[in-house]
């Protein structure tokens, strides 16, 4: 298992990587809430709101192959810095132009950056920490990215509504800073040639696919086949809420951050519950009923007459979205050696982000003959029965494990 190998957790560079992540989250989901209201003051339709999405989407899926090996090879501090003034760059360009197809080109090259950070940060965690601090480390890094994202939609809205698009997104350029500035400052590195630390000891390579672990390669596909399923309301949202519920911006931003609220709170309940996990197995089984208990909210928000009973289904669902994301985090890390670890979660990030550009494209396409209301419905009821398909395999895979992998064990 190779988690830090001092006596004790790196709680420093965990507090610098949370509260980095903090500021760049709050600044994407700022960027993200404006682009999605700007779009939709101009009259666009489904089709360009769903090409936002997938601008932001499709770099995590495809460029996997590539940022995976970039995580484990390269040093995470040239990555980190790199990356990050990259990213500020491209999005004060983002802020002075104004044709949608231009935004959405330069969306696209910022999550070419995410594409990178993401696996980078990811695999990071682990190395800080020892295996029982893990959860909590896991928590925390989630609840400082959902208290960023949770301001975010909030100031869009506010600043949308009073000054326009360039503030909120010359903000954001400002939040990926604070990527660049956290690779400087982290003890911890992994990747390339890496200056370790007193008493660190350098782990042997061992070699590890994802194929070759059924229990992660079964859970992965499942993360997918869902996320397909219930996907397509990023894209419906912004229309359920203001037209068919008649809601304000704000009431929009109130709506997206209560989802990740909810998150926040999970993140830290399931922290600790999951203690209570030592076998993989029950951990991928664990995974797997979150992933159909928060597909519900969801279907149930259909029927919502109004605003206000959204919030409370949305904050539901983020709670069971929390605790997915510290199950998920938990298995990859235990199953996983460090110097795989880069392309294990970029592999997790792409079975997840594959999944939502395949949903917001088919809400593109549909939310023209369709009213948002059914397709809320139809994107509910398509994950809960994603998770109903996806049940049979995993728990073959269960079956078939061994509880921890060989090449962690």
């Amino acid at each position: 298992m190779s988690f830090t190998s001092s006596d004790q957790s790196r709680w420093g560079d965990v507090y610098i990587t949370a509260g980095s992540r903090a500021l760049s989250m709050a600044g994407d989901a700022l960027a993200a809430t404006t682009l999605a209201l700007a779009l939709q003051d101009r009259g666009a339709g489904g089709l360009a709101v769903s090409g936002l999405w997938l601008a932001a989407t499709l770099p995590l899926v495809a460029l996997v192959p590539l940022t995976g090996r970039l995580a484990d090879r390269f040093d995470s501090r040239t990555l980190l810095v790199a990356t990050g003034l990259a990213q500020a760059l491209v999005c004060a360009a983002l802020a002075f132009v104004t044709s949608p197809i231009a935004s959405i080109a330069l969306v696209a090259v910022l999550a070419a950056g995410l594409a990178i950070t993401n696996p980078t940060f990811a695999a990071l965690v682990p190395s800080m920490v020892s295996r029982d601090d893990l959860p909590k480390a896991s928590a925390l890094g989630q609840t400082a990215s959902m208290i960023g994202t949770l301001l975010g939609p909030a100031a869009a809205g506010f600043l949308v509504g009073a000054f326009g698009t360039r503030p909120p997104l010359l903000i954001d350029a400002v939040t990926y800073l604070a990527v660049a500035v956290a690779g400087l400052l982290l003890r911890t590195r992994r990747g390339g040639v890496r200056t370790a630390a007193a008493g660190d000891v350098q782990a042997p390579v061992t070699p590890w696919r994802l194929r070759a672990d059924g229990l992660l390669l079964a859970t992965f596909l499942a993360f997918g086949a869902v996320v397909a399923g219930v996907g397509g309301v990023n894209v419906i949202e912004v229309f359920f809420i203001r037209d068919t519920l008649g809601a304000s911006a704000s009431a929009f931003g109130l709506v997206t951050a209560s989802w990740t609220a909810g998150m926040a709170a999970g993140a830290w309940i399931f922290a600790k519950v999951i203690r209570r996990y030592e076998d993989d197995r029950a951990l991928a089984r664990g995974v797997l009923i979150l992933l159909g208990s928060t597909c519900v909210p969801v279907l149930v928000s259909a029927a919502a007459p109004g605003v206000w009973l959204v919030v409370v289904l949305w904050l539901t669902g983020g709670l069971l979205n929390g605790g997915l994301g510290v199950f998920s985090t938990v298995l990859v890390a235990r199953r996983v050696p460090e110097q795989a670890r880069g392309r294990a979660f970029a592999g997790l990030n792409a079975a997840a982000n594959g999944g939502a550009m395949f949903g917001y494209v088919l809400a593109g396409a549909l939310l023209g003959p369709f009213s948002p209301r059914a397709l809320v419905f139809a994107f509910g009821l398509a994950g809960v029965l994603a998770v109903l398909a996806a049940a049979l395999p995993v728990a073959r895979a269960i079956r078939q494990s061994p509880v921890t992998s060989p090449a962690v064990a």
